[in-house]
């Protein structure tokens, strides 16, 4: 089963189930075209729908929608993602820490539509273990443009976008440090993380730092430690997340973040559950 046509297949069963519940032999049947071996049909409704929040089974083998799952929002396709990276002098923001580079690369519709970055002056020194992670010197950025100067620039290329960062909280505490310091407004987007999107769509990773995670897809980072390259590399990272997420059969941002936040648990999948007497069909019995 290709991802696309899981994503179809999970939309068919959510149309369904929309309605009102159906028994997993029947989504077999109408979703899955099964309607053989009674068992193996079940078994492929759990592996289609078994992980996804969106569908709870009960002990008959009725399948629902959860109606806690918030309802279907902005389709992923349609939806402008700003991918951000920054890098800074090396303390925490609350400490007077500042950016020194900042890039923000835009998605979407499966493509990277834009891409921006700077230098910035921060107005303070930057330590050597610094400059030797980044390559970045107190000189080179002596000529940069303070945040101030590009604060309007990067808020609206962040309003009305998703914004995501690999270990989002770090670029977003200093990104929206920045803004209010410079505008005094603060910023309300939502926000998406790669780091807790790898883990969760792609579990056997055990280790998901921007290294690894770029290596597993087939990524090239094509300067690491600077702005402009991470943040690229980041936005390839989500479009290979966002092809994973679609092969689970979500579609939209709200589905998307609920998955996210949610704890996975499979839906447990009993033979016995499924014994039937259906025509045409002898139940197995235990001893």
């Amino acid at each position: 089963m290709t991802g696309g046509d899981q994503s179809s297949l999970v939309r068919t069963a959510a149309d369904l189930l929309e309605v009102g519940s159906v028994h997993t032999i029947d989504l077999a049947r109408q979703v899955l075209g099964l309607a053989g071996h009674v068992g193996a049909a079940s078994a492929a409704v759990f592996e289609l729908l078994g992980t996804d929040p969106r569908f709870r089974v009960d002990k008959e083998g009725m399948w629902s929608l959860d109606p806690d799952v918030v309802p279907l929002g902005a389709p992923l396709d349609t939806v402008r993602f700003a991918v951000v990276d920054v890098e800074t002098t090396g303390g925490a923001s609350w400490r007077g820490h500042r950016v020194t580079d900042i890039s923000i690369v835009e998605v979407l519709g499966g493509e990277i539509v834009s891409e921006y970055e700077s230098l910035v002056n921060p107005g303070r020194g930057i330590p050597p273990m610094i400059t030797a992670l980044t390559g970045i010197t107190t000189d080179m950025v002596q000529g940069a443009p303070y945040f101030d100067h590009i604060a309007d620039d990067i808020s609206a290329r962040l309003r009305g976008r998703v914004f995501v960062a690999h270990n989002a909280t770090f670029d977003w505490g200093f990104v929206t440090s920045e803004l209010q310091r410079a505008t005094g407004d603060s910023l309300d987007v939502p926000q998406l993380c790669t780091v807790r999107m790898t883990r969760r769509l792609v579990p056997e990773l055990r280790r998901r730092n921007l290294d690894v995670v770029t290596r597993h897809f087939g990524i090239d980072i094509h300067a690491r430690h600077r702005a402009h390259g991470d943040a690229l590399a980041t936005a390839r990272v989500l479009l290979r997340l966002l092809d994973e997420a679609k092969g689970r059969g979500i579609e939209d941002l709200s589905t998307l973040q609920w998955y996210l936040e949610r704890r996975r648990q499979r839906k447990r999948f009993d033979p016995e559950q499924f014994s039937l007497e259906l025509p045409g069909y002898e139940p197995r019995r235990r001893g």
